[in-house]
């Protein structure tokens, strides 16, 4: 693998990387070795004032939104192809920051340029108004506008993908931002602004600021001049913003934590249902939102299905997220590493069966957990109802289809759901019957741009994805035009009085 240089990073504020107004920094740490990658500039309050205000500046005076939708998309594009030109070196800084294996990072790479392209594509097609004509008299019709300046704060799990998942439909859609990416992986955030302003788009449109939720996070939050937060990450962290938004009437998009079941009935293909639930809790590391943490499997199937899945997850290869061969690397940091250690630990005391490998000498300096299996669990357990998002996943066995769709609902969360069976009824009256934004059947995690992305209960609000970001992203507003001679009541008029006999 191809290694590129990694210097210290500045906030990226009206067109110029800047040091912070403070002039501090912390420490970028490795997840492999838990040494200092490189020093961050830390942003606080008044970091984010610059970056708010050039965010306002470049929207309400600047050419962005004003610009020919075409020219605007000339630009996004640009973004996209400059990804891909630049692929490697960020599937190299991703693995480095995070620990996720090269192999994944490299997928996202590419889900990235997607991100911009798609966007391009639907602000073309799908970001269209409705006409509405009321007989001859009115016609009235939509039109869908930039809200203003967004605030985008992206989790550490898959930085560059789904921080462009939220920059792409910000910028399409006419807005302009200010991201603030997550303190743990800062690299491909940076690496994202080099390529935008290569790209050559106006000072202000796009804006980072560096630095911790408690204070660049919270300031963003609560800008009076910033009128969208979309926000990825843990719940908890979800409903602190939702609070410190409300006093400016902020809109929201949540995406929040998951504890999402795989259900696997007796007549399912239980190959491919295998290989579907090792991908998906095993890969990035267990930290996935939508990973199938709780698997439900059938009583008369479970035993079958239990040695098959001790067989693979003993067989997973655990190795430095530079190595092509490598399947799981590294958690991204040692307070996550900590909290995951601590959920294993838990399950002993829980009374489950913990099956986990081991991790090889020259790796115990990094923060690696083998992958687990937890068996004799039930779902009232504390680690059957609580996110680890980690390399862990509970089984737990049902006896019918009424028991595991209550086992499977009797939770906070409700972000995704996996079912496998061969029989079709039963699968899409299962589907609609689970709480969850996003359902699988007979299917691992699989994307399709087009589609909406979210949960419901604690998992989040608001849906992104498709033509349903336009529904955050811009504005609504219908203009009504008389085309007739409609008739208007008269308030005020002086009632004519007749002239008397005499006058006449």
């Amino acid at each position: 693998m191809r290694e590129f240089p990694v210097y210290n990073i500045q906030h990226y504020i009206n067109g110029q990387f800047v040091d912070g107004v403070a002039g501090k920094t912390f420490e970028n740490i490795s997840p492999f070795d838990n040494q200092p990658i490189n020093q961050i500039a830390e942003g606080f309050q008044e970091d984010i004032e610059l970056a708010v205000a050039a965010a306002r500046e470049a929207f309400d005076n600047g050419p962005w939104r004003k610009m020919t939708v075409q020219e605007r998309l000339g630009y996004i594009n640009k973004i996209a192809d400059l990804i891909d030109e630049n692929a490697e070196e960020i599937s190299y800084l991703e693995s480095l920051d995070t620990g996720l294996p090269i192999s994944q990072t490299k997928k996202q790479a590419a889900r990235a340029a997607d991100n911009f392209r798609f966007y391009a594509q639907m602000v073309n097609s799908r970001l269209v108004g409705e006409a509405y004509k009321v007989d001859s008299e009115f016609i009235n019709y939509t039109v869908h506008k930039p809200v203003g300046v967004a605030g985008l704060i992206t989790p550490w799990n898959a930085p560059f993908m789904l921080e462009t998942w939220k920059v792409a439909p910000t910028l399409a859609t006419g807005n302009t931002c200010v991201l603030k990416p997550a303190e743990w992986s800062p690299l491909t955030a940076n690496k994202l602004a080099q390529i935008i302003d290569q790209a050559g788009l106006p000072k202000g449109v796009f804006n980072i600021v560096h630095g911790f939720g408690e204070t660049a996070g919270a300031s963003l939050v609560a800008h009076p001049d910033v009128q969208l937060i979309s926000f990825t990450g843990e719940t908890k962290t979800g409903s602190e913003i939702i609070k410190n938004g409300a006093d400016t009437l902020k809109r929201v998009s949540m995406e929040l934590g998951g504890k999402s079941p795989a259900i696997i009935f007796e007549d399912a293909e239980l190959e491919k249902a295998l290989d579907a639930v090792i991908w998906g809790i095993y890969s990035f590391n267990g930290e996935r939102c939508t990973s199938n943490s709780r698997l439900f499997v059938h009583e008369s199937v479970i035993e079958k299905f239990t040695e098959m899945l001790k067989e693979r997850v003993q067989n997973i290869k655990v190795g430095h997220p530079m190595d092509a061969e490598t399947e799981v690397g590294p958690l991204i940091h040692r307070k996550h590493y900590n909290n995951v250690s601590y959920y294993i630990n838990l399950a002993k005391e829980e009374g489950a069966e913990v099956i986990s490998g081991s991790i090889p000498e020259e790796f115990k300096a990094g923060n690696y957990i083998a992958p687990t299996l937890l068996l004799n669990c039930n779902n009232e357990m504390r680690i059957a109802q609580e996110e680890i998002f980690g390399p862990v996943m509970a089984v737990i066995p049902f006896k019918t289809e009424e028991e595991v769709l209550r086992m499977a609902n009797d939770i906070k969360y409700g972000l995704a759901a996996f079912i496998w069976t061969n029989d079709l009824k039963r699968g899409h009256r299962l589907a609609q019957s689970v709480d969850s934004g996003m359902v699988w059947i007979n299917s691992h995690n699989v994307r399709d741009l087009r589609i909406p992305f979210g949960g419901s209960k604690q998992s989040g609000i608001g849906r992104e994805g498709g033509h349903y970001s336009f529904e955050f992203y811009t504005e609504t507003q219908v203009v009504h035009v008389a085309i007739g001679d409609p008739h208007i009541p008269k308030f005020g008029m002086k009632k004519q009085v007749a002239a008397s006999s005499a006058e006449k």
